[in-house]
């Protein structure tokens, strides 16, 4: 091969597609993530193996468990991030389900030495969601039957750099409600720092909220 395409890189997408949870119970699990309200994709067996698929509301990711899928220990998968739009009514959802959850939390500084059960910013939890309630800073903790580890961490806008195109995308419609009760209370403040006045623009300063605030650019005032 010669000229242009001589030593060219051909990038390929690389989806994460499947986290894999080890369990000791099989039917014990899938009851379990069924009753989170996630979907069932797939429960397949041929003699001494199994696969459950399940994935999360508005997820492009899903967990598979079963019998022979892996050697790791039962309850060893900690550390499982789940991303939410809004942290306290994630957790409501949970405890509506009987799942037993933690408080929300969020961090105590760049502490990662103490007693608290170690996460990805640190170890020390402080009780309550973020005081400012600021993207990536809000938590919530739960495991399965077998103890396998969840977190739910609260992101509303993202770092720059974290979003590919200048388009807003919500992989559910809870998550674009959510983004547009956060447009209108920053665009009541922006009416009121303008006297008052009804804004016409209004559905353009919604989406250049919406936008920027998926992509970790400056919002408007």
């Amino acid at each position: 091969m010669t000229g242009a395409t001589e030593g060219a890189r051909v990038r390929v997408d690389m989806k994460l597609e499947i986290v894999v949870i080890p369990v000791s119970d099989v039917d014990r699990a899938k009851q379990f993530y069924a009753n989170l309200g996630w979907r069932l994709d797939a429960d397949f067996a041929a003699g001494d193996w199994r696969v459950i698929q399940f994935t999360p509301p508005g997820s492009p990711s899903s967990v598979i468990f079963g019998k022979n899928v892996t050697a790791a220990a039962p309850g060893s998968a900690q550390g499982l991030y789940l991303v939410v739009s809004d942290i306290e009514a994630a957790r409501n959802d949970l405890l509506s389900r009987g799942v037993k959850v933690s408080e929300a939390f969020h961090g105590g500084g760049d502490v990662h030495t103490g007693t608290d059960e170690p996460y990805l910013f640190g170890r020390l939890r402080v009780s309550g969601p973020d005081p400012e309630r600021g993207s990536y800073q809000s938590f919530v903790s739960f495991s399965d039957p077998d103890g396998n580890g969840w977190l739910l961490q609260e992101i509303t806008a993202r770092l720059p750099g974290r979003v590919d195109t200048d388009g807003a995308t919500f992989a559910s419609r809870t998550d674009l409600a959510s983004a547009l009760r956060r447009a209108a209370a920053a665009h009541g403040e922006h009416e009121k720092r303008n006297g008052g006045q009804r804004d016409e623009n209004w559905p353009d300063w919604y989406a250049e909220y919406i936008v920027n605030e998926q992509a970790g650019k400056p919002l408007p005032s």
